[in-house]
């Protein structure tokens, strides 16, 4: 069956979430009053982590973890299973604002060591989340995309990156090894594995519980401040709060301080073993491309092709899309992607769904510490959220119990960036730059430029992505 005629199963919190229905952990609803040391509010990756990391650094600590939903409800249960080695921002603008080129070599180095980092806890742990170590590659469909992964390199060389762990591949060599047909050549990553991100979610929440963490879900905080979380059923003393909920922030840090960006993904049914030689993906490489409006992929576990891309990019004020039923628009338009990518293969979609990432006026992430308040929070990952959580979630432990560490001092530590407009400007805006976007890859694309568009090159700027 081809893959646009499908009818795949829709929303539902995603495939990773829906494939573990009967592993899925159940915690209970919070209610009445309590007094702990450590408060947090969110249980996905960021608060998963930094409740783990707030254990490791005080064992006889109180923690709680309040989540308004279920745990990995959001974007950590539905995002791509990319632990890559890519930070949450603009490198040039940390590296003006935080000290310089080496600052920004600092923080570019420390989500190459959380790869690892990663993995080496979820072997300690005895946490199975399909993980494994394969690198990311990027493929370049035109001249002009082509262009702009060489640019892409040069940037990542001076940020700190070798040539052993970022190099370009040409045409021969990257269809060797993943057989996409319109390939020009591109990028392979060293640091970068594949996970799967419900079953990563789970095995860190069955970890906390054994080491004596509270987690709460149906716990949605209402307000946060003056040591005192509100919840619907009840109220909660905290000597120190952090604030985890990324897109889902907006309650709690302020409608404008990062706004919900939508993301969608389509999960193949298993390819037979006759498909996969013809694609010759036979290893865990993540996969990528350097289209404007870009997609993101993985080969999974279980022989499936998990894909991402945009869709309906924001919903006007702010909306988060619920359980993520995704328009049949955008399921086509992604599962058009993969038929280009690999034409002649009868795909069939399995499932879709949608969710939303965490992004900030000028997409650059920060952590935030506020030792008057006991305030803290991590958010604005903007796609790189798997890596950035950890880093950002153990960043916050850290400065909350005053550790000096090399996290502490990275020029995301403090960073705020200014605040989005007011509706309906936000609206047009983000749907401007989407469209600015989609129009250039088609005119790229048509006309076989060997340079990058012009309205890409000011939607970029528009957003602050370029470095």
């Amino acid at each position: 069956m081809n893959a646009l005629a499908a009818s795949p199963r829709n929303g539902e919190l995603g495939f990773w979430v829906a494939q573990l229905a009967d592993r899925r952990p159940s915690f209970p609803r919070f209610t009445g009053q309590d007094s702990v040391d450590v408060a947090i509010v969110g249980g996905g990756y960021t608060g998963l982590w930094a409740a783990y990391f707030a254990k490791k650094l005080e064992p006889s600590l109180s923690v709680a973890v309040f989540e308004a939903e279920q745990v990995g409800y959001g974007a950590s249960g539905r995002n791509g299973g990319w632990l890559s080695a890519m930070p949450p921002g603009n490198r040039a603008v940390f590296a003006r604002v935080g000290g310089g080129l080496a600052a920004s070599r600092a923080l570019q180095q420390e989500f190459v060591a959380g790869v690892d980092s990663v993995l080496d806890i979820l072997q300690a742990e005895g946490i199975d989340a399909d993980q494994h170590k394969g690198g990311a590659l990027v493929a370049a469909h035109t001249r002009a995309g082509l262009g702009r992964l060489v640019a892409r390199r040069d940037a990542d060389l001076k940020y700190g990156l070798t040539d052993d762990e970022v190099h370009m591949l040409d045409r021969d060599e990257f269809q060797s090894t993943i057989n996409i047909s319109t390939v020009h050549g591109g990028l392979f990553y060293k640091h970068c594995a594949r996970i799967h991100p419900a079953k990563l979610v789970y095995g860190l929440a069955d970890t906390l519980t054994s080491m004596g963490v509270r987690i709460y879900e149906g716990s949605r905080v209402r307000s946060a401040g003056g040591r005192t979380l509100t919840l619907a059923d009840g109220r909660v003393t905290a000597a120190r709060t952090f604030i985890c909920t990324e897109g889902y922030s907006g309650q709690l840090l302020g409608s404008r301080t990062l706004i919900p960006v939508n993301s969608s993904m389509i999960v193949t049914k298993p390819l037979p073993q006759e498909a996969w030689q013809q694609i010759g993906w036979d290893g865990p490489q993540c996969l990528n491309d350097s289209a404007h409006t870009f997609i993101y992929a993985q080969r999974t576990a279980d022989g499936r092709i998990a894909m991402g891309g945009r869709g309906v990019p924001y919903r006007f004020g702010s909306g988060t899309g619920g359980a993520g039923a995704t328009a049949r628009s955008t399921i086509d338009l992604i599962s058009h992607k993969l038929s280009t990518f690999f034409p002649g293969i009868p795909f069939e979609v399995d499932h879709a769904w949608s969710g939303v990432l965490g992004v900030t006026r000028d997409w650059n992430g920060g952590v935030l510490w506020d030792p008057a308040s006991g305030i803290g929070s991590s958010t604005g990952y903007a796609g790189h959220g798997v890596t950035a959580a950890y880093v950002g979630g153990r960043t916050l432990a850290e400065l909350a119990f005053d550790r000096e560490t090399e996290r502490t001092t990275l020029p995301w530590v403090g960073y705020r960036a200014r605040k989005w407009e007011p509706e309906p400007v936000r609206w047009l805006g983000v749907h401007a730059m989407y469209r600015l976007f989609g129009v250039a890859d088609r005119w790229e694309e048509r006309r076989n430029s060997g340079k990058t568009s012009l309205l890409a090159k000011f939607g970029s700027r528009l957003a602050g992505l370029h470095e």
